[in-house]
């Protein structure tokens, strides 16, 4: 027996894999069958099991202490939840893997529905990365900066911080705490005298000389603490320096103590409220009401309030609120470094589990507390009615959303609320980089790990033509639809399609749709109205009809939220794309020249324009440059010779 491809590496010694194919419609029968088969084969010992459905998808993923005995639990029907019953009958094979410990299933578990998405499991929605101050040390003078995603640069991370704002604050702060630069290397090496953060004492100037590499380091120390929660020592540090550049009778630097101090006293004031004694912890809270839950988290690092986030998990029903927040928690762990302590408002039913597993993740102990009393309790409550605010807030939003759908479904004559509108908007200048944009909208707002860009690249598109520029975005989208979800399950086809456009562009989306046999996917055109003046668009369908709202109208109000939503995506992917060509070097477009070889031939000829008039013996003298390669560089520039 062998491990699957898809099988984490860090989950590779001693274990084993089994795939067992059932068979028969999709019924509850045919899905016990399916498991039953499966059970016999089974070891009673730790481990993993994905449920898959009769194409193969996953189902759900779920962790056993005894796989033999959990797996069988499904095959006892009286037992299950409806939303299980249905799971099991949809279920035509099993795949299970087997690990050393609970605790190993646990975090394998994580990993496997971060990357399945299994509709049976609860699922974070929230998939943004977190933000991170990032305190880089591959520079004699360090730099701050915040970042976003892999830990591949040498240097102390800070976090996690619940949003760029937060972080941009912090950052601010330590720029007239600590002086310390926040430029790239580049911009460092090439100053020769201090740029406006000097002037206005946010930089120390270390790409000049206005301090040393000594002094540098001192204020790097002093950040490192105030960022670890010591800021206690840091503002005793700078009162005794701004009391003896007093006594020196050097106002002027008694001065910049002064608004240091004044600067950690703000930020002491603003950020540790009510956290001074938790240290690094992590505080979450959940509420319910009307099948919908809400989990706020609370961002605790050195004693100081490093913000707070919401989060309405998804495939909550039928859950216990208990085991909800547990898979919460093994997934939010999956991404972001769990901290010594977690406070949570309710006790989880594997507590001690979760804490062997995130302690073996993290290198050291992490503890999982729920206190009924003291500083602690306190910050729990504070959370809980966070959590009931944002969630109040949901309900009515999703009620005034679930309004206005049923508004567009009467007004467009479709056969019920859409569960999922796409809307389609072009930018150019000109014609040059152009770019086509899908936004995606439904029952519970943005869907923004859907939004998809698509860059002009067919031939036959000529440049400034929207007409055209529409037909290829949808031919390629509907493409990509008939490929992927022939038979409509995944639920990614359209219920609306709305266009920024009028009749020219709802023309060539019909066309689009009448090729590839789509006939039953509505499509409204919203076009502007008179002077482009917002409150004035007409609304036109296939067949002539046009449709206009009252000024004031909530449904107005919605749709034009969606067609200014996809305005703006593709206005940002458009000059994301323009950015990204002033930079751009014919060498990009040789075939085999990677980074390496490319900077290998700029070094050697200075610029792009010379590597294109050089001649195939001097390409061929390149260091790193073989003489096939120089044969196919010199062919790319000549083609004719």
């Amino acid at each position: 027996m062998t491990k699957p491809p898809d099988s984490p590496d860090r989950f590779n010694e001693d274990k084993a894999t089994y795939t067992v194919r059932g068979a028969g419609a999709p019924d509850l029968e045919a899905g016990i069958a399916a498991i039953r088969s499966v059970v016999k084969t089974l070891p009673v010992r730790p481990g993993l099991y994905r449920m898959l459905d009769a194409r193969g998808d996953v189902l759900y993923v779920g962790k056993a202490r005894a796989l033999k005995n959990r797996v069988n639990a499904y095959t006892q029907v009286a037992r299950q939840t409806k939303r299980l019953l249905r799971m099991v009958s949809q279920t035509r094979a099993m795949q299970i893997v087997t690990t050393n410990s609970e605790a190993e299933a646990l975090l394998l578990e994580a990993q496997l529905i971060k990357r399945y998405r299994p509709p049976y499991n609860v699922l974070l929605r929230d998939d943004k990365s977190f933000p991170f101050i990032l305190l880089r040390e591959d520079h004699e003078f360090p730099r701050v900066q915040l970042h976003r995603g892999a830990r591949r640069h040498k240097g102390q991370y800070y976090g996690p911080f619940a949003s760029a704002g937060s972080v941009r604050n912090t950052l601010n702060s330590l720029q007239k705490l600590f002086l310390l630069r926040s430029c790239t290397d580049s911009f460092f090496a090439n100053r020769t005298r201090p740029c406006l953060l000097y002037q206005i004492r946010r930089c120390s100037a270390p790409c000049v000389g206005r301090v040393d590499e000594a002094g540098y380091a001192e204020l790097v120390r002093d950040a490192k603490d105030f960022l670890g929660g010591r800021s206690t020592k840091i503002q005793q540090k700078l009162q005794a320096l701004m009391t003896d550049a007093s006594d020196a009778m050097n106002f002027e630097l008694a001065a910049v103590y002064r608004d240091r101090l004044r600067a950690l006293t703000y930020v002491q004031g603003s950020q540790a409220i009510h956290a001074e004694k938790l240290g690094d912890a992590d505080i979450f809270a959940l509420a319910c009401k009307g099948g919908t839950m809400c989990i706020q988290a609370f961002f605790i690092r050195g004693g100081q309030n490093w913000g707070h986030r919401t989060f309405f998990p998804a495939h909550t029903n039928d859950v216990p609120e208990a085991e909800v927040l547990q898979s919460f928690l093994v997934q939010f762990y999956e991404e972001v470094p769990p901290p010594r302590m977690i406070l949570a408002d309710r006790a989880l039913p594997e507590a001690d589990l979760l804490c062997e597993a995130l302690s073996a993740r993290a290198e050291r102990k992490v503890s999982i507390r729920t206190p009924q009393r003291g500083d602690q309790a306190r910050m729990i409550r504070q959370a809980a009615r966070n959590a009931e605010e944002e969630l109040d807030r949901r309900l009515a939003e999703t009620s005034t959303q679930a309004r206005n759908l049923r508004e567009i479904a009467e007004t467009f004559e479709l056969p019920e609320p859409p569960r999922r509108i796409e809307v389609y908007d072009n930018s150019h200048v000109m014609g040059t980089n152009a770019v086509g944009a899908m936004i995606v909208a439904g029952q519970e707002g943005f869907h923004k790990n859907q939004y998809r860009k698509f860059n002009i690249k067919r031939p036959e598109t000529v440049p400034g033509d929207d007409f055209a520029m529409m037909r290829e975005v949808l031919g390629r989208r509907f493409a990509r639809l008939e490929k992927e979800d022939p038979d409509r399950s995944r639920g990614e086809w359209p219920d609306l399609l709305l266009i920024d456009g009028g009749k020219g562009q709802l023309s060539a989306v019909c066309e689009v749709l009448e090729d590839a046999g789509v006939h039953d996917v509505p499509v409204v055109a919203v076009s502007k109205g008179p002077d482009r003046n917002a409150g004035r668009e007409t609304f036109r369908l296939p067949g002539g009809r046009e449709i206009t709202f009252p000024p004031n109208s909530p449904v107005l109000f919605y749709l034009q939220r969606l067609r200014d939503e996809a305005h703006r995506f593709a206005i940002g992917a458009h000059r994301a794309k323009r950015a990204k060509s002033f930079t751009a070097s014919p060498l990009d477009e040789v075939p085999g020249i990677g980074p390496g070889r490319k900077r290998a031939l700029l070094m050697h000829f200075g610029t792009a324009r010379a590597v294109r008039n050089a001649s195939l013996e001097d390409i061929g003298k390149v260091p790193g440059i073989s003489r096939t390669t120089a044969r196919g560089i010199y062919d790319y520039f000549h083609p004719g010779g």
